[in-house]
């Protein structure tokens, strides 16, 4: 089933092209069914190239999608043409009437400041507050995951010593009652995820009484997958959304901008030489994560959008 984007959306032709399912107003107005409903606050520097990589693997799915494209009011990112945000995006101010299925909220280059020194803290802090009551499901990436966990629970960050940076082995975390999480279905017990950051998130930190799980971690990469299930949280440190070449485009930023010796990504080059192409082995488990979480998203929403939110709004009350 496809997912429906703007036509003059810079995305739409390149997804096309690879063959992504895609479908216009007209014809998606013709099929009888209730498409998802996601926002996507993207945070990112390259939000065309953000919104290309997330579109992709919600576009797989088997699912109709209408993905709403969400940016700050609070700050204009200067990264990106104003004609780009005036076309495709809306601001939470524009939005936060409405209720949606899904809410993915991206990373962002400001992990090295302290959270509420960040331009936009304080209407993030709303956006995460709005998403409890009128988002059924909540995916945040990388700085986005972070900011949330601290947000919520508390959970501060701590500074690396060098950049985390390259692909790394990640395994599922078994669980005692020996049932994989759904989230979870269908993943090697062990496999690839492209890491990019300067801080971490540590287990030890974790509320006892939050009800975080982890799903999955690396020895050399630390957490990386946490789920909070009575909210349909999830928490991603890590980039399983990232193109084959996204982190060699990275270390080539990093090698302009330092006047010293920028680390190769680790286990990202053949040989590790970076004039070798890389060659791309967390894919399939991308398409997976996010099938099973439109799927769990799907499964358990309201049909009808204004009764998202209703139960936990009655817990509180």
């Amino acid at each position: 089933m496809p997912i429906k984007i703007p036509n003059d959306l810079p995305a739409f032709e390149k997804l096309r092209v690879e063959g992504v399912p895609l479908i216009g107003a007209d014809d998606a107005l013709r099929q009888d069914i209730r498409p998802m409903q996601v926002a996507l606050l993207n945070l990112m520097p390259d939000k065309p190239k953000t919104e290309m990589q997330l579109a992709r693997l919600l576009g797989a799915t088997p699912l109709q999608i209408e993905l709403t494209l969400l940016t700050t009011s609070s700050y204009r990112p200067n990264t990106v043409p104003l004609s780009h945000l005036q076309s495709f995006y809306q601001t939470w101010q524009d939005v936060r009437e409405r209720r949606f299925d899904g809410l993915i909220v991206t990373g962002a280059p400001v992990e090295l400041l302290p959270f509420e020194e960040v331009k936009y803290w304080n209407e993030l802090c709303q956006i995460f507050d709005w998403s409890r009551t009128n988002v059924h499901s909540s995916f945040h990436i990388c700085w986005g995951a972070q900011a949330a966990l601290y947000h919520f629970h508390g959970v501060p960050k701590h500074v690396l010593p060098v950049k985390r940076f390259g692909v790394f082995t990640h395994v599922v975390r078994e669980r005692q009652d020996t049932r994989r999480p759904n989230l979870m279905r269908g993943l090697d017990d062990y496999f690839q995820i492209p890491v990019s950051r300067h801080t971490e998130v540590r287990e030890a930190d974790l509320p006892a009484d939050a009800g975080l799980e982890v799903l999955a971690q690396s020895n050399a990469a630390g957490l990386c997958l946490l789920h909070e299930p009575r909210f349909r949280t999830v928490y991603m440190f890590n980039h399983l959304e990232y193109d084959t070449y996204t982190l060699h485009e990275e270390f080539q930023r990093d090698r302009l901008k330092s006047l010293g010796d920028v680390a190769l990504p680790s286990n990202y080059y053949p040989d590790d030489d970076y004039e070798k192409a890389p060659r791309n082995c967390w894919r399939a488990y991308a398409h997976l994560l996010f099938g099973n979480w439109v799927n769990e998203m799907y499964q358990t929403t309201p049909y009808d959008l204004e009764m998202i939110g209703r139960e936990r709004q009655a817990a509180a009350a």
